[in-house]
């Protein structure tokens, strides 16, 4: 059992000031794996205060100290990034070979784009030959992230916060704390000034709570449920705090019929990545009507050949879903489709066939669903996906933006005019097209529902600075 109680307070390994005791449990197994300590408001005050203190002097470091400093993180991350690969697998049910390549993967990635943002970036922009224009750093900084991918999120917060001069406590999900307290120690191993960074584990009502309503956190960066979002936002509302969100999604692939059936497949892979549980996953498939059987045959195929196992194990497939909660939730979305009248073609409740211990679901392809069905309109968070007809571009456009989310949306097309066309209507922070991935540094973030900020290499420093105008700065 792992004993992981203390926080990392100005620099140091502190014990919390009221300890709670709270167990976290590998969903693989269903056995608990670590205890931690849930902070209280003495605890929060305490890393806050740390934090308002060291951004007196860190705001005014160079960049170029700054600058080596990041970059002997990524030398650690790098050489400990085993650790946190078992870490991550442990805590949430990555499947080792998810867990090393695109979980700790992501964090390193992210890394390498901030520096390459962070060494381009002007801080000082001359905006007539009089006047300047000055990015300072906002102050304090809350960070409070989720449980799904800890180190993307923890890295696409921390390292553009620390880069451009402000302070911070982190907050990670208590579910799957492990990887962000290992990042604490990376981040000591580095050598940043103490109270720089400070890390707090609690649950949303308790620190996360604490930190939003804060007077001394001068930013609130968040990922996770669009229903935190609102209650962060209201909470942080009466310190007139900056908001940086990154919520839900319900994504639209939009297959047109001359990217092959195929694509369906392909579609479906994507979607059960992570077992679902990511918020930029596709898991609502337009089809056009020529080709809609065909492309439900394929999905089907997908998701009959999808394996589940023990995030333990090596292979290429999909692990366990977070937590009995997680569970619970999807299985009861999957038991409204079928109540709802969606044609269930592949998978079902329950977990598959050999696994009777741990959160494992099967992977499910609902078709015909209509937009009066709740796994049409709600994010499920699990390896299930939702497939219906369309029958023009103008269908395609209207049904994919009928979501109060807005995050990612997906074309397949080989018709470059078509793909361009509909990537202007689709109401999304981002739109991938053809599988083609995203550059290191673009900007993450979606519309309406799904947040409000954008996180990634230069907009994502952006995010963390103030403006200020300074006239007579040559008289």
């Amino acid at each position: 059992m792992i004993e992981k109680r203390d926080f990392y307070i100005n620099g140091a390994w502190v014990a919390p000031s009221k300890p709670q005791d709270f167990t976290v449990i590998d969903p693989s197994t269903e056995e608990a794996c670590a205890v931690i300590s849930l902070g209280s408001q003495a605890d929060t005050d305490a890393a806050v205060a740390a934090a308002r203190t060291a951004f007196e002097d860190w705001a005014f470091v160079p960049k170029a100290e700054k600058m080596a400093l990041l970059k002997e993180l990524l030398e650690v991350y790098t050489a400990r990034s085993e650790e946190m690969a078992q870490a991550i697998s442990l805590e949430m049910g990555a499947p080792q070979d998810l867990a090393r390549a695109q979980q700790v993967g992501a964090g390193s990635w992210h890394l390498e784009g901030f520096l390459k943002a962070f060494e381009a970036f002007e801080f000082d922009r001359k905006f007539t030959d009089t006047e300047m224009t000055l990015y300072e750093p906002i102050g304090v900084c809350a960070l409070i992230t989720p449980w799904n991918w800890p180190m993307n999120q923890i890295v696409l917060k921390a390292i553009p916060a620390l880069a451009t001069g402000c302070t911070m406590v982190l907050k990670p999900s208590e579910i799957a704390p492990l990887s962000g307290l290992l990042f604490a120690e990376f981040i000591d191993e580095a050598g940043f000034p103490k109270g720089v960074f400070n890390l707090v584990n609690g649950d949303g009502p308790g620190v996360g709570s604490q930190l939003s309503a804060h007077p001394d956190v001068d930013m609130v960066s968040f990922t996770g449920s669009s229903r935190a979002g609102i209650a962060i936002s209201k909470a942080a509302a009466d310190t007139l705090k900056r908001v940086s969100l990154e919520l839900g999604g319900k994504g639209a692939n939009v297959i047109f019929a001359d990217a092959g059936a195929e694509a369906a497949g392909r579609g479906a892979v994507r979607c059960f990545r992570n077992t679902g549980q990511s918020c930029n996953a596709p898991t609502r498939m337009l089809v056009e009507r020529s080709i809609y059987d065909a492309a439900v045959e394929a999905a089907v195929e997908t998701a009959n050949a999808t394996g589940v196992g023990p995030a333990s194990e090596e292979g290429k497939h999909i692990g366990p879903l977070v937590s009995e909660a997680q569970f619970d939730k999807v299985q009861g979305l999957i038991q409204k489709g079928i109540d709802e009248g969606a044609r269930l073609v592949a998978g079902g409740v329950g977990r598959p066939d050999g696994l009777n211990r741990g959160f494992y679901a099967r992977p499910t392809v609902f078709a015909d669903v209509t937009p009066d069905m709740t796994i049409y309109k709600e994010e499920i968070f699990g390896p299930v996906l939702s497939i219906m007809p369309f029958d023009t571009e103008e269908d395609a456009i209207r049904i994919a933006n009928d979501t109060p989310y807005g995050l990612t949306n997906y074309i397949q097309t080989p018709d470059d005019e078509r793909r361009r066309r509909v990537a202007r209507r689709l109401r999304s922070g981002m739109v991938e097209t053809n599988g083609s991935g995203f550059a290191q540094g673009s900007p993450f973030g979606g519309y309406k529902a799904s947040g409000n900020g954008r996180e990634g290499g230069t907009f994502g420093l952006e995010e963390f600075l103030e403006v200020k105008a300074v006239s007579g700065w040559n008289s």
